[in-house]
């Protein structure tokens, strides 16, 4: 169920793409959208003491923005940039209450999303006054489906996987003149990409900004979940430059049908590795099979392991999170957002798994921080999941 991979490529060489400088800006845009707020981060001492670490902080996103998710930072951040690009203006020179005045017509922005990226992006877009057109792999859900197009954005749903969608949603924009707002690269289309990662380091920012105010509370692991890898990049390249990358251990994680980083890490020459076919998970935001190249090169240099796992770990962690144990608060995790807490039980409860935790250092000194990147999104398997006990450990 689980498979780990230490990165023989690191060098521990930071992004200068994802500093501590660039975090501040994107966070003082975020500020000025209406309803900003830190998300909170929820200490779990009772599991804590369950697993047999020190400490365990969940960043707590489903309660960004009323969105129950935290793609909104990446998507909101490049609209904000691409308007500011539009009309020649720093992107501290962007009122999002009058931008749209400065338009003859709206713009229209373009993404393909498993769903989460696709709200934000259409949230964002509906915020500055502009049109969304979304994009959608087959089998996406209906409920994902009625969100977007609940804040105005066309959503069409496609016959093929995520990838492709990706394509077809780039194909499309070109046609019609639209911005692609897409958070993975590939040759000549790297500044939006690049963006939306800049947008995630809010969320770390806001995180590091608790933890120093708390006793002892400096993390010693960071566990980030991945699909391309923009958040994970986004989020690690903050925190290298902010603690360190030599001063806390990093674990990303991923689905074992979608699972193209710790293909990457595996690979003779740590080049990055696509893997193909439906990248069927219930993993939905994580279940993408080509690394984004913007943020490979920080995870490839600053990453400790890398994490192959199946969706039972999910969905174990979105029953650990949801079922509390007495004296901490639930959280609603979602698919992706619980993989971390799944696998953090599993590593450390499980004697099949405990060279795994050595592996990763996970001790009793541990203080582990975590990123619940979603609530209950698509809401139906939610229920399946946790009260019906879908996918058992």
């Amino acid at each position: 169920m689980l498979k780990i991979r230490s990165n023989r490529f690191r060098t521990g060489e930071t992004s200068p793409l994802f500093t501590t400088q660039v975090a501040e800006k994107t966070r003082e845009f975020h500020s000025q959208i209406r309803g900003y707020e830190p998300t909170p981060l929820t200490s779990l001492p009772a599991l804590a003491k369950e697993l047999g670490v020190k400490a365990i902080f969940v960043k707590d996103e489903s309660h960004r923005f009323g969105l129950n998710a935290f793609k909104v930072l990446g998507g909101s951040y490049a609209l904000g940039r691409l308007l500011a690009k539009k009309l020649d203006l720093d992107i501290s020179e962007i009122d999002l209450q009058t931008v749209s005045q400065k338009f003859e017509r709206p713009m229209v922005f373009t993404t393909a999303t498993a769903g989460n990226h696709g709200t934000g992006v259409a949230w964002a877009a509906r915020a500055m006054g502009q049109k969304a057109v979304v994009y959608m792999p087959k089998g996406s859900p209906q409920s994902a489906v009625k969100r977007i197009r609940g804040l105005g954005a066309d959503c069409i749903v496609t016959d093929v996987n995520y990838d492709d969608t990706v394509r077809l949603a780039n194909k499309t924009a070109e046609e019609n003149g639209w911005e692609l707002v897409q958070d993975t690269a590939w040759d000549g289309y790297e500044e939006i990409p690049t963006w939306i990662s800049q947008g995630y380091m809010t969320m770390a920012g806001e995180a590091a900004d608790q933890l120093a105010k708390l006793d002892d509370a400096h993390p010693t692991h960071v566990m980030l979940q991945a699909g391309v890898g923009a958040m994970a990049g986004g989020v690690l390249g903050y925190l290298a430059d902010a603690y360190g990358p030599e001063n806390f251990t990093s674990v990303i994680s991923e689905p074992r049908a979608a699972d193209c980083l710790y293909q990457s890490v595996s690979s003779e020459n740590g080049e990055m590795t696509a893997v193909e076919g439906d990248l069927t998970s219930i993993m939905a935001g994580l279940a993408c099979g080509e690394p984004n190249p913007i943020t490979w090169p920080i995870l490839r240099d600053c990453g400790d392991h890398f994490i192959s796992a199946e969706d039972n770990i999910a969905a174990t962690g979105m029953r650990i999170l949801g079922n509390p144990l007495k004296g901490d608060p639930a959280i609603t995790g979602g698919e992706s957002g619980a993989l971390n807490i799944g696998l953090l039980y599993a590593m450390k409860s499980k004697a099949e798994y405990a060279e795994l935790a050595q592996k990763a250092g996970l001790n009793e000194e541990s203080v582990v921080l975590i990123f619940n990147t979603e609530g209950d999104t698509n809401p139906e398997r939610y229920r399946k999941i946790v009260w019906e006990g879908a996918l058992p450990l």
